[in-house]
């Protein structure tokens, strides 16, 4: 008598297959967050091997679909779906979740993992960062594409959990793609009702639906994530309109198929136990004393995402040799892109400004931008509402909209933290050169973003205006004091603090040229001199982050250690110490990071261990300079919240002032020399 084999519904077991990877892999690192895994199983198996376009093979291949999990903290997630579909994340490595070396860290880190997108966790940053995402897809579409030619064509997918939407800069990133219209945004939203100290009700009570649907968003409903046609279909139906972006609200139960944790806090940040993972496997038809089990029917049922994507990539390759074909000259600026973004000879359009003239670093900055705008064709950015005064526009840029895709000023609105993501976003397309402004005061308002930024070693490059007390009447609110220590404090940041016009052309030079991190460009508002360079060393000095800058003496026995608006002031006291037989060298000191990175024998000839006299001249904290004053230097700075008076008038007050820093110099020469005499 025949017997017949019971059907396997294969996606099914695959969908739990990722709930007890991730189970399992919390479990062994005693560490983690299995709670959100065991929700968006379901979803991810849906998206991952029937929806998303990707090569398993190819991580980098430019028309993959990206896809972001702003609910990073769910990463094991994202783990077991790269695993299962092909990428190069090994078993071993899920076993290794959590643990020193590993490629599967607590968080998804962008370069770290084959396949990760962009960095997440800090909540809120991963949904504003697929905006960039989707920006830069839609702005290389408007570029490249030709009729019959969609060399672009790649969506932007996002898991977004409750957490991501109360934060504020999540709801900066929705108004703005609603108002952009970024058609190719599609994001999900997991809505488990839970945060850690319990309902979402007792801080979330809004009607998020409603809240996306005035933001422009197209909003659709999910009530059963568990039904995988009904699953495929919501994404269907979001992916058939691509004039805004849309938002998926699914119903999902934060650990699913715990009989004791499902729908509770306890399921979000800690391991099940291990007799509540007995009795999930078994609530869920699952082997329970089989730890890390991938059956071979859902090993090879994922595993075809390989030869699909594979299939994909190839299909698009043909494509594109056509394309070189019929446009080769267009064909040949996106190879060149795609090496790099800076063309040869781009640094021979970098402006040239005559001593004496008065400008002020960020009108500089302005003009610096708009003469390579023509030769950096993805030189892309803007302001914060702030461009006029940030100069920051791009004379015949256009701007960005959903009717000029391909405009070059992005107008932010007020919102600086989506502006930072959003930049983010751009930047891990390493064909773009973004950059976005504000005033520094406002720094604070994106630096979430900017330590992302940092982390993920991204070319981001911050202009921020408006530097000092020398703002003047707009008061101590405006008036930035500690602000230049805190982003010094962020690792893989660079800040460039300009003296004058050519240091401020040569900061652009190095912010764009430096490809590894970030950097901060600090202007001023007020006019500043700009140096004789004939007299003085040349501003290429600014990529070693400190030079010195005066013509004589050659034997300083005083060094006047000055940055960005304060270094005129310096060379002024220079000249009247040197009226009163005091010789005082004066050391333009841009940047603290470019600096410590030049060998000991540069930076010993800056700054002689023999020469201990030196004076700091900083309109912001003394904090941090006290590594280069030395024991026995003088601090120039303010280490208190301004005032409302004219801007020199303030300066003048807190003790900038030449008669200042020169009294300041003796005093700290006067200091070195008895120090000396009390050690011979």
């Amino acid at each position: 008598m025949a017997t017949t084999t019971p059907s396997v519904d294969v996606d099914a077991l695959s969908v739990n297959a990722l709930r007890f990877l991730a189970v399992d892999a919390v479990e062994k690192a005693n560490s983690g967050h299995p709670g959100t895994p065991m929700e968006a199983a379901p979803l991810g198996h849906v998206l991952w091997t029937k929806i998303l376009r990707h090569n398993p093979k190819n991580p980098a291949w430019p028309n993959r679909d990206r896809f972001v999990l702003s609910a990073g903290h769910a990463s094991m997630l994202l783990y077991g779906l790269l695993h299962l579909t092909g990428y190069d994340l090994s078993l071993e490595d899920l076993k290794q979740f959590r643990q020193w070396g590993s490629r599967t860290p607590g968080h998804p880190e962008f370069g770290h993992t084959a396949g990760v997108e962009t960095t997440t966790g800090p909540l809120g940053q991963g949904f504003a960062t697929g905006l960039g995402m989707a920006l830069a897809e839609r702005w290389l579409a408007a570029k490249f594409n030709r009729p019959g030619f969609p060399i672009v064509d790649h969506r932007v997918y996002a898991f977004v959990s409750d957490g991501d939407l109360m934060e504020g800069v999540a709801s900066e990133a929705a108004s703005l793609a609603g108002h952009l219209r970024l058609g190719k945004l599609t994001y999900l939203y997991l809505d488990n009702r839970i945060t850690i100290e319990g309902s979402t009700e007792l801080a979330f009570t809004e009607n998020v639906g409603k809240r996306f649907e005035s933001y422009g968003w197209n909003v659709l409903y999910l009530p059963d994530v568990n039904n995988l046609a009904a699953v495929e279909a919501a994404f269907r139906a979001a992916d058939a309109e691509t004039d805004r972006p849309r938002l998926i609200v699914a119903r999902t139960h934060i650990g699913f198929g715990s009989p004791h944790k499902q729908d509770s806090a306890e399921a979000h940040g800690a391991p099940l136990g291990r007799e509540e993972v007995k009795l999930t496997k078994a609530n869920l038809g699952w082997p329970a004393d089989a730890d890390f089990l991938v059956p071979d029917a859902v090993r090879a049922h994922m595993g075809r995402s390989v030869e699909r994507g594979a299939a994909l990539e190839a299909e698009w390759n043909s494509l594109f040799e056509r394309y070189r074909s019929q446009h080769p000259d267009l064909a040949k600026e996106w190879d060149a892109l795609s090496r790099s973004p800076l063309p040869a000879g781009w640094t021979d359009r970098l402006p040239v400004f005559k001593a004496g003239e008065g400008l002020a670093t960020r009108q500089a900055s302005g003009k610096v931008l708009n003469a390579l705008a023509p030769v950096l064709s993805t030189l892309i950015g803007g302001s914060a509402d702030l461009a006029p005064s940030n100069n920051t526009r791009l004379e015949n840029g256009g701007d960005v909209s959903d009717k000029n895709p391909g405009g070059r000023n992005i107008h932010f609105g007020i919102r600086e933290h989506a502006m930072g993501a959003l930049l983010n976003g751009l930047a891990v397309d390493s064909r773009f050169l973004p950059f976005g402004a504000t005033f520094l005061v406002f720094a604070d308002y994106l630096r979430p973003a900017i330590r992302l930024a940092a982390l993920m070693k991204l070319g981001v490059v911050y202009v921020f205006t408006h530097d000092s007390v020398g703002v003047g009447e707009d008061g101590p609110t405006h008036q930035p004091i500690e602000h230049l220590a805190a982003l010094r404090s962020i690792p893989n940041l660079c800040v460039l603090r300009p003296a004058d016009a050519n240091e401020t052309a040569w900061a652009w030079r190095v912010a764009l040229e430096r490809r590894t991190g970030p950097t901060a460009l600090i202007l001023s508002r007020q006019k500043l001199p700009v140096v004789d360079r004939t007299l003085f060393a040349s501003a290429d000095g600014v990529a070693r982050g400190a030079y010195r800058l005066t013509r004589t003496p050659a034997d300083p026995e005083v060094l006047l250690l000055a940055s960005g608006s304060e270094v005129p002031l310096a060379l002024a006291a220079s000249e009247r110490l040197a009226q009163e037989g005091v010789r005082a060298g004066v050391v333009s000191f841009p940047s603290w990071e470019l600096f410590e990175a030049q060998p000991e024998a540069y930076r010993r000839g800056v700054l002689p261990p023999s020469i201990k006299a030196r004076v700091v001249v900083e309109a912001g904290v003394s904090q941090g300079w006290s590594r280069y004053a030395g024991d026995h230097g003088e601090m120039v700075t303010i280490d208190h919240f301004g005032a409302s008076a004219p801007g020199d008038t303030v300066m003048a007050q807190f003790g900038f002032t030449v008669e200042n820093v020169a009294r300041a110099a003796k005093t700290a020469l006067a200091r070195a020399r008895d120090a000396k005499r009390g050690t011979e």
